[in-house]
């Protein structure tokens, strides 16, 4: 999995714990190794999460060993972006984007 810097990794197995049961809404990447979007992606969620860290955790979690957590939400195209708060997806993104506009859309939602 292409890892941001700063960025925890999650899986099938704490998935509930570490998203699902957060107190901070949380931004979940789904994520690939062989996805090129997906590597450009790594320094935006490395960036969001430093300068959002009191109002947002990002995870990234890598679909192809964590198939359980892809199918439950869904999630065909990587990389996927997810909002989760309060145990539930709040806001859904699909593809890579620019720091700015990650930023943009995360206004409504954290």
């Amino acid at each position: 999995m292409i890892k941001a810097a700063g960025v925890d990794s999650v899986t099938d197995a704490d998935f509930d714990d570490e998203v699902l049961k957060a107190a901070l809404p949380v931004l979940v990447e789904f994520t690939a190794d062989w996805c090129p979007p997906c590597r450009r992606l790594a320094p935006v969620l490395s960036a969001v999460a430093e300068k959002e860290a009191a109002r947002i955790r990002v995870v990234q979690i890598d679909v192809d060993t964590n198939p359980l957590t892809t199918a439950r939400y869904g999630v065909l195209a990587m990389p996927t972006l997810i909002v989760f708060r309060g145990g539930e997806p709040v806001k859904s993104m699909v593809g890579a984007r620019p720091k700015r506009k990650l930023l943009q859309e995360l206004e409504d939602v954290v």
